[in-house]
């Protein structure tokens, strides 16, 4: 009989706790108070429960996808950015200014628990699935549910290692012989291919053992992971595996990164058939009918009528899900992720967290998005490059787009601004006079998504009705606080806010964060597995017959009418048009169409900082000037404040470093195999 003592016998590199040569697992009780042996532990649903809660408790804090910036920078990217905490670097609070983030001022100290979170949830779950048997409390069913949940957790855990550090040591399953030497017991970096291999092929066993009772689990489980779940995040590493980070890196970073046998970690050659797996995992999760995208009907009377996109000659004819005629696009989005939809009523949320992280979660993230004048912090913005990325309302490009990074066609930013008679006539909805006109005629999502100079703010859950029902202007002079300040960091840097994730009844009044709705975190959903799809499909040039996850074959190609089950609902839902037809027969324009329809969709949802890097994009992204709003200006010299310049106060750059973040020296010097990321050191 092995006991479980709250003792550490050993630690690896990694900070697993390792086994004996007989394999048995010896594990801290640190989750319990009493010294316990293996069996009471797991013979006890109650205890087993509470086992496995800590495993998925392993993915908050650093390890949180969707959160502010106090536990990962990674939710801004040349797309969302933080202007608060750009004072000096205090080593002591473990905070990074955003300009320290992109110019790679961190150090190989930083944000380092997500690796210690993760290995130490690994080893946890990797003893649950071994003794979960053991359990006199529950039926076959639910110990081999159980089972499933603890290998999502495990390699979820692996999956946001392989995001945040590129290849990574795989444990073995079975334990480790600690009567090895210590050398002997240091594991090498697998490569990237062989570590998204292994993740998919344990999602795949993981959507196996929980498919009898982890379809749906309802609104008391919501956090809990599913079929749809593990099968989404196969698909995920599977695309990222495909990209060009690993397939086919011919770039001089990638010959730098090497295991401790100066073997490659990212593959040099090209595999095709990668892009196929990717694209059957992702019609896996579509082929479950478990999910869809969120749609709210539209309104046809009073202040919240529905601001219908033009009629488009084909999406405008129909109703959803063949057309937005009977929705409103813009609150179909925006409900997604306000807080209106509870987690378990979110039909396209694959995998949350729930709303319950702590300290620096979506709330948190909230908080700074609010105006000054409503208390909030005021401080996390959007940059010229976004805004310039939403269409207009009937399709085209915004006239202007992206002309200062030298990408214009030609065109220029309109001039003028909503006028009075305009509002009352009902010309440039949702737009309120004073408005610039650079923001009339946008598609749905921009309003659901962007504060832009004039915008309005219900703030219902502000006490004072004075307070409810602003219309914020960031010109220096504003009179509320909302425009520049020298002598405090509540400004935008770029003069334009964010509104997604805000609920029209958001208010940080009293400092009181209870009075902001609680929203769950889309960690995974939908719309992000439908843009997979397409982005998979383009990239073939041959068909490839590929099992499915229950084991029929799949015929996958680069079919038209498959891209566009991954594009319409998206587009449909957004109440944007569908792509030029020429878009679809060019794959390198569909490539970039793609790549902007991910940058809109999926903005600020952790996933465009690690887009630009698996697409090999960053280099030339993430190092372009940042423009915005010329927030100088104050209300009399509106047009200057309007016409974009470089924003003096947001620095970019892009070097090797800062493809993979650095692996810790303690970490390092633990496990002698462990080989660093290009451009970071090995020792203090």
């Amino acid at each position: 009989m092995k006991k479980i003592y709250i003792v550490l016998l050993l630690v690896l590199g990694t900070g697993i706790f390792i086994s004996s040569c007989k394999k048995d697992y010896l594990e801290s009780g640190q989750y319990f108070k009493d010294r316990l042996t293996t069996e009471k532990v797991f013979e006890s649903k109650v205890y087993s429960e509470e086992w496995l809660a800590h495993v998925f408790d392993e993915l908050k804090g650093e390890n949180a996808e969707v959160a502010s910036k106090g536990n990962t920078p990674f939710n801004f990217s040349d797309d969302m950015y933080y202007g608060d905490r750009d004072k000096d670097y205090d080593p002591s609070k473990n905070e990074l200014s955003y300009n320290m983030f992109k110019m790679g001022q961190y150090t190989e100290g930083d944000k380092q628990a997500s690796w210690i979170q993760s290995y130490r949830g690994i080893r946890n779950a990797s003893t649950f699935i071994h003794n979960i048997y053991m359990n006199k409390e529950m039926t076959a069913d639910e110990i081999t549910d159980y089972r499933g949940q603890a290998r999502f957790g495990r390699a979820y855990l692996y999956w946001l290692l392989l995001k945040k550090y590129g290849p990574i040591p795989l444990l073995p399953d079975e334990g480790i012989d600690y009567t090895l030497s210590y050398d002997d017991l240091a594991i090498p970096r697998s490569s990237y291919e062989q570590c998204a291999e292994f993740i998919a092929n344990e999602m795949l066993q993981a959507a196996k053992e929980m498919a009898s009772l982890g379809l749906n689990r309802g609104q008391d489980a919501s956090a809990r992971p599913t079929v749809g779940a593990a099968l989404a995040t196969r698909a995920k590493a599977l695309l990222y595996a495909a990209s060009p980070i690993s397939n086919g890196n011919n770039m001089p970073f990638a010959a730098m990164l090497v295991d401790d046998k100066g073997n490659r970690l990212l593959s040099p050659e090209y595999k095709e058939e990668k892009w196929a797996k990717a694209a059957a995992a992702a019609r896996d999760v579509m082929e479950l009918g478990i999910y869809k995208l969120y749609t709210t009907g539209r309104q046809t009377t009073g202040n919240n009528a529905t601001i219908v996109p033009p009629d488009d000659n084909n999406f405008s004819k129909g109703n959803w899900p063949v057309g937005w005629a009977d929705i409103d696009p813009e609150r179909s989005y925006s409900h997604v992720f306000d807080g209106t939809l509870q987690a378990s009523g979110n039909p396209e949320l694959i995998f949350t967290r729930g709303n319950n992280q702590l300290g620096e979660g979506i709330d948190a993230m909230v908080i700074h998005q609010l105006p000054r004048s409503a208390i909030g912090w005021n401080t996390h913005g959007l940059t010229q490059k976004l805004i310039d990325a939403y269409y207009m309302n009937d399709g085209n490009d915004a006239p202007g787009k992206d002309q200062e990074i030298g990408r214009g066609n030609g065109s220029s930013r309109l001039t003028g601004y909503v006028t009075q008679g305009d509002y009352e006539a009902g010309n440039y909805k949702p737009l309120r006079a004073g408005v610039s006109l650079q923001y009339a005629n946008r598609e749905p999502r921009f309003y659901a998504s962007v504060a832009f100079n004039g915008s309005f703010w219900t703030l219902f859950n502000e006490t004072q009705e004075r307070n409810r029902n602003q219309q914020v202007f960031y010109y220096r002079d504003d009179s509320r606080g909302n425009g520049f300040n020298s002598s405090n960091a509540y400004w935008l840097r770029t003069g334009f806010g964010v509104k997604k994730y805000v609920h029209e009844s958001d208010s940080y009044e009293g400092g009181n964060i209870s009075k902001v709705v609680k929203k769950a975190e889309p960690a995974m959903r939908y719309a992000d597995i439908l843009l997979m799809y397409a982005e998979a499909l383009n990239e073939l040039d041959g068909s490839f017959s590929i099992p499915s996850w229950k084991g029929e074959v799949y015929t996958i190609s680069r079919d038209i009418n498959e891209i566009k089950k991954g594009v319409h609902p998206v587009r449909i839902r957004a109440g944007v048009p569908d792509y030029n037809p020429s878009i679809y027969t060019s794959k390198n324009d569909l490539r970039n169409a793609l790549k902007r329809e991910r940058f809109i969709e999926l903005m600020g949802e952790g996933q465009r900082y690690f887009d630009l890097r698996r697409w090999l994009d960053a280099p030339v992204e993430e190092a372009l000037p940042i423009y915005g709003c010329n927030v100088l200006m104050n209300s009399q010299e509106r047009d200057l404040f309007h016409q974009p310049i470089a924003v003096w106060a947001l620095k970019t750059t892009f070097s090797d470093k800062l493809w993979f973040w650095p692996i810790s020296h303690t970490e390092l010097k633990r496990n002698k195999k462990l080989t660093q990321n290009p451009g970071w050191t090995y020792n203090d």
